[in-house]
């Protein structure tokens, strides 16, 4: 499997954010992209997503037909957690798994990886920042996908969380998955490439 992205260029609002970026993601590896707010490092991972045409280039994975979108074999998991308040964490992880095709016993599983096994009937809209980011996450275990877009996927998590966060991603390589994180936070316990966004355009 590869993650090939080739001359992409995005425009939002009239502006370049960037253009002229090429880069490979191969099965295991894991590529960081960087740079300050406003540079295009979450429409560039809407991109690769599939919810954002590029402006110029394009974004191919190997591992799946060459006329279905890449998003199909992605798992998008935005800065902002997509969690809906009225329904249980436990709801919420059901909900993911009808969508996305996955087996309703892994919901069990992923509360539990992420230390949310006894808020499972709770409402999501009573649950703290950092736990509303835990169960974000834990979307990633319901249903398998080998591509992993992540959107400053540490925010609001403590030590445990990001201790349970490092374990999770370095099982995800080692299976010979690929993730793609766009971060203000170095992420020390991945082996990854960086791309850095300029202000203004460029990378």
């Amino acid at each position: 499997m590869r993650l090939l992205a080739q001359e992409l260029a995005c425009i939002r609002g009239g502006r370049r954010l960037f253009q002229g970026l090429s880069f490979q993601v191969a099965a295991g590896e894991a590529l960081l992209v960087t740079g300050p707010n406003g540079a295009g490092k979450t429409s560039l991972l809407r991109m690769i997503a599939g919810l954002l045409r590029p402006a110029a280039g394009r974004v191919a994975f190997d591992g799946i037909d060459a006329d279905r979108e890449v998003g199909i074999a992605a798992h998008f998991v935005g800065h902002l957690d997509a969690v809906k308040g009225s329904l249980s964490a436990e709801e919420n992880l059901y909900f993911v798994c009808d969508l996305l095709g996955g087996a309703g016993d892994a919901v069990a599983g992923g509360l539990a990886r992420f230390g949310l096994a006894p808020l499972a009937s709770f409402p999501a809209r009573m649950l703290s920042a950092g736990q509303r980011r835990r169960l974000a996450l834990a979307r990633l275990l319901v249903a398998s996908r080998p591509l992993w877009l992540l959107d400053e996927p540490t925010t609001g998590l403590d030590n445990e969380g990001q201790e349970i966060f490092a374990a999770l991603t370095a099982t995800h390589l080692a299976n010979g998955g690929l993730l793609v994180a766009a971060t203000h936070t170095l992420l020390p316990h991945l082996r990854a490439q960086e791309i850095r966004l300029a202000s203004g355009g460029g990378a």
